[in-house]
């Protein structure tokens, strides 16, 4: 009797997974595409060239040949080589209001003369081309904001939360894959939070097929909502093979928001250089755990302002918890320029929370100056420490290794290659201005750091270093 209940309540259950299951993954996608496709359009861009003065790229210049060819050229369409040539570029996009915004990516507009919008057609109704203008782009993410002037309010599309978009999610990207108008395409959330090469870098990674053509075009989630923005493949020939990266909706929204408003991105810029905090410079520093962001540089600027030292560890960033430097680079961008926030920072064993009022960071980039730390000109002397060939900068010494006369500390001579400093990427030439958080102008003051640290127990000394006058530190072994 209990095994009859029991087979019946296990058949119960395996007939509500089937139908769960039914639920998650729908037999067609037309519903799908039938909502959406309506705000997905295609882009043609058009650009000038200008054209060529001679035969270029036919024969070298100054070549007994280049008479020839050029009474070759006239003979086949007179100056046609030397009028402005048309280059045209297809891609895709969405729109995202009924009053013609249009979201795709920058690399689909860039240096474009003209841009024509293609809408969905749908069955039997004739082609809508309207031509757009820019309202802003932003290269750090690959987006830019369009426009169109359209007679009647569009269909759009609204963006989702992409950080609920879980790895296994299905999704389908929709575009103008290699010139071949509309098409869809269906995968699964493959992977996320994914960098390629920019700090605001958020990409969902799909299989979905993602071709030429893709680039700008939405991808939605099962509820019809943006969750990213098609932008670019992992390909050894051009083509799909299952790799496809889109920028997370909750970065592009942001991005839209401000290029909608002031035509241009607004981010929130602390001021400082970081570096990722790992296992030995937490040890060196007496961290429990390797996480937050390590200063190594304070220019000009409001961490400066503000009371920030190079060698503090930000910990927490407007009651955010700082993980590493690109979380914190992320966080600070997507704060309002001008606010004041509270960062709390690991200093001499000890935690301090300083008030921090964000300047803009494109300001910040576009005047880009920094300053290093004074010192004196020591005597010189040569020591072996740590693996290191270790001698006190002269005047000589910076002009030849073209330093600024206001950089002060030990210079590297030399690296045993056998030691750690070399597996660490130490140089002859780099200079060392700081060890154990403390400026270093002498051999001595270098020895008396390293016995101090021996003395407070502790296995590694933190060196504050610079190349080429950029600062970075770098924990070495004691023992």
């Amino acid at each position: 009797m209990w095994r009859m209940l029991w087979l019946a309540g296990v058949s119960l259950v395996m007939v509500l997974m089937q139908v769960l299951t039914a639920q998650a993954r729908p037999e067609s996608l037309a519903p799908l595409a039938d909502k959406v496709s309506p705000a997905v359009v295609n882009i043609t861009t058009t650009t000038v060239i200008e054209g060529r003065t001679g035969p270029q790229g036919i024969v070298p210049e100054g070549s007994p040949f280049e008479d020839f060819f050029r009474e070759f050229q006239d003979r086949n369409g007179g100056d046609n080589g030397n009028r402005p040539q048309r280059s045209s570029a297809l891609g895709s996009g969405f729109v995202i209001s009924e009053d013609g915004y249009i979201v795709t990516n920058n690399h689909v507009i860039a240096d474009a003369d003209e841009i024509e919008i293609e809408f969905f057609p749908g069955d039997g109704q004739p082609r809508k081309l309207l031509p757009a203008k820019v309202i802003g782009t932003d290269p750090n993410t690959d987006i830019a904001l369009l426009k169109v002037e359209a007679p009647a309010p569009l269909k759009f599309v609204t963006f989702g939360d992409s950080d609920t978009a879980r790895v296994g999610d299905w999704v389908v990207a929709m575009g103008n894959p290699l010139g071949q108008g509309f098409s869809l395409s269906a995968g699964i959330v493959s992977a996320r939070n994914r960098e390629l090469s920019g700090s605001y870098d958020d990409y969902i990674q799909t299989d979905a097929a993602i071709n030429r053509g893709n680039s700008g075009g939405p991808l939605f989630n099962m509820d019809g909502n943006v969750v990213g923005v098609n932008t670019a493949i992992l390909s050894p020939n051009g083509g799909s093979i299952g790799i496809g990266f889109s920028m997370a909706s909750n970065v592009v929204s942001k991005v839209v928001e401000q290029l909608k408003e002031f035509g241009e991105t607004r981010r929130g810029w602390l001021g400082v250089r970081i570096q990722d905090v790992d296992t030995d410079v937490a040890e060196a520093m007496g961290l429990d755990t390797a996480k937050g962001a390590l200063i190594t540089d304070v220019p000009e600027g409001p961490s400066k302002e503000a009371g920030l030292l190079a060698g503090d560890v930000i910990l927490s960033f407007d009651g955010t918890e700082v993980a590493d430097t690109r979380s914190l680079v992320r966080t600070v961008g997507n704060t309002e320029v001008g606010k004041t926030v509270r960062v709390v920072v690991y200093r001499e064993g000890k935690t301090e929370t300083l008030k921090v009022t964000l300047g803009r960071r494109e300001d910040a980039e576009r005047q880009s100056g920094d300053s290093d730390d004074d010192g004196a000109d020591p005597d010189v002397t040569e020591k072996e420490l740590l693996g290191l060939s270790i001698g006190v900068l002269t005047d000589k010494m910076r002009n030849e290794l073209n330093l600024s006369a206001d950089i002060d500390g030990l210079i590297i001579l030399s690296v045993n290659e056998a030691s750690e400093a070399w597996e660490k990427g130490l140089r002859g030439g780099d200079v060392i201005t700081e060890a154990g958080q403390q400026k270093v102008a002498s051999i001595s003051a270098l020895e008396a750091r390293i016995s101090e640290a021996e003395e407070a127990g502790r296995k590694s000394l933190l060196l504050l270093v610079r190349r080429n006058g950029e600062p970075r530190f770098v924990a070495l072994n004691l023992q």
